[in-house]
């Protein structure tokens, strides 16, 4: 009864805003009238959420340069793809932790994907902001791709700040000239500039992915990654 109720109300919502007022009707039969109602909100529905794909595509072309042009960003796979992928994360999001094998298994399998990594740092864990400006700092000695991936899917969760500069160390990073890095005035910008990017998106969790003009909507545990590297191509 509640949620007959409830859409019966959405649809009065929708024929009022959409439609304005209409002379009455003959008296339907309950089920068609059912029917109907479930339509109206389908489309509804449709055409809100193709307009916020749209609005959330106008946003992505305004920011297209500071999204895949930024010279201060980790990259991973290929400089040079053909496809660009963004990915914003934290390496304390379980989330992004989970979904990092099959990220790390398209960029194997295709050799024309570009990530690019954005440290969007959102989890209140002592090690994310460590690890973030440890992963910029990175860049100075050329080994960012190893150490994101081997913090990403280390064995503990969430990261300790040791554990940070342990792995830093295991990928053959210099950690002292490491930690001097990190403490840049720089890397410090260049995290506030991914956090703004990623409100300029109007993007809120993590991992958030970007492919092509487009940001991905769906649970980052449904993403098909080869098939959105497929379609960024043909576009």
């Amino acid at each position: 009864m509640r949620t007959l109720s409830r859409r019966s109300a959405t649809f009065a919502m929708i024929s009022t805003t959409a439609l304005g007022s209409a002379p009455a009707i003959a008296a339907v039969d309950p089920a068609d009238q059912a029917r109907i109602e479930e339509d109206a909100v389908k489309a509804y529905l449709a055409k809100s959420e193709a307009e916020k794909t749209a609005a959330s595509d106008k946003l992505v072309g305004v920011h297209k340069g500071d999204l895949t042009q930024d010279p201060h960003s980790g990259v991973v796979g290929n400089p040079q793809g053909d496809v660009t992928i963004v990915q914003f994360f934290d390496y304390n999001c379980p989330f992004s932790r989970r979904v990092e094998p099959r990220v790390e298994a398209l960029l194997k399998s295709d050799a024309g994907v570009k990530l690019i990594a954005r440290e969007f740092i959102i989890e209140g864990v002592p090690s994310s902001p460590i690890a973030g400006r440890a992963a910029l700092a990175s860049l100075n000695q050329g080994k960012y791709a190893p150490y994101h991936q081997a913090m990403m899917t280390a064995a503990e969760f969430p990261l300790s700040v040791p554990r940070v500069f342990e792995i830093a160390q295991s990928v053959g990073l210099d950690v002292d000239r490491l930690r001097t890095d990190m403490e840049a005035p720089a890397i410090y910008a260049q995290v506030i500039a991914n956090f703004n990017l990623a409100r300029a998106l109007r993007i809120f969790q993590t991992p958030t992915f970007v492919v092509g003009n487009h940001i991905v909507t769906q649970a980052s545990a449904d993403i098909d990654f080869p098939a959105l590297a497929a379609s960024a191509r043909k576009a």
